[in-house]
């Protein structure tokens, strides 16, 4: 425990030292929610309760699950293949799963500080409102975050070298940015662009963080629930399947 603990820090020290890595998964969400508060505000919608950051802080949440659980976990463990890092770890006295878990550990806590960075900027500068369960709320970030990693581990297990990690990444990244409802709301995307929306795991995140953020509850979200852990499943069951380490 004491060798995974040490490990799972010099990986989360290792991310916040790539300064692109840093800037995208912490900066960037923040920046975009500031730039849009600042134009919408958040007063309450017509008939609502709630205003438009109270609405979308889980879309930039859901951003930072995004940015940590794909591009970096495929980016770190395609670059350390490359390098015979990867390798090199596993003739480690460390059990080949606690490297791997530390990559996880090290991910979970880098996307923690982007959402409390998130949420502190949106309780002061734009009175941020809650609704939900704390408990619920919490349940379905873990569940998120942990499935979003996993379907990350899918391209980690395969890419032999950084750059094909980054074009893979990329591959699930944006189409699940744009069209998720994390950079622009659904609601705005033509129909048929809505329907290919419900095959992408951020829509479910966004959805059912959404939902629980607004005063809803676990059980109002069978079908969100199902997907996520779907995509957990699979996820770990691809990536065991087919991870190697050279």
């Amino acid at each position: 425990m004491s060798g995974f603990r040490k490990l799972a820090i010099v990986e989360f020290l290792l991310y916040l030292r790539e300064h692109s890595a840093f800037f995208f998964t912490l900066i960037f969400p923040l920046m975009l929610m500031m730039l849009f508060g600042s134009i919408w505000g958040n007063d309450p919608f017509p008939g609502e309760t709630f205003g438009y950051i109270d609405f979308s802080v889980s879309a930039f949440i859901g951003m930072v699950i995004l940015t940590s659980g794909v591009m970096g976990l495929t980016t770190n463990l395609s670059a350390y293949r490359e390098r015979g890092i990867l390798r090199r770890f596993r003739a480690a006295p460390l059990k080949p799963v606690s490297i791997l878990m530390a990559q996880v550990v090290a991910v979970f806590a880098i996307t923690i500080a982007g959402v409390i960075l998130l949420l502190i900027a949106g309780i002061v500068v734009f009175n941020l409102h809650f609704w939900g369960t704390i408990p619920e709320v919490v349940f379905a970030f873990v569940l998120s975050a942990l499935s979003i990693s996993a379907l990350g581990f899918i391209p980690a297990s395969l890419a032999p070298t950084a750059r094909s990690g980054v074009m893979m990444a990329n591959i699930i990244y944006f189409p699940m940015l744009f069209l998720s409802g994390a950079a622009l709301p659904l609601h705005m995307l033509p129909p048929f662009l809505q329907t290919f929306a419900q095959v992408l795991p951020l829509t479910h995140v966004i959805k059912l963080l959404q939902g629980l953020w607004l005063g809803g509850h676990l059980w109002d979200y069978p079908v969100q629930l199902a997907v996520l852990t779907g995509v957990l499943i699979c996820g770990i069951l691809v990536s065991t399947r087919f991870f190697r380490w050279e």
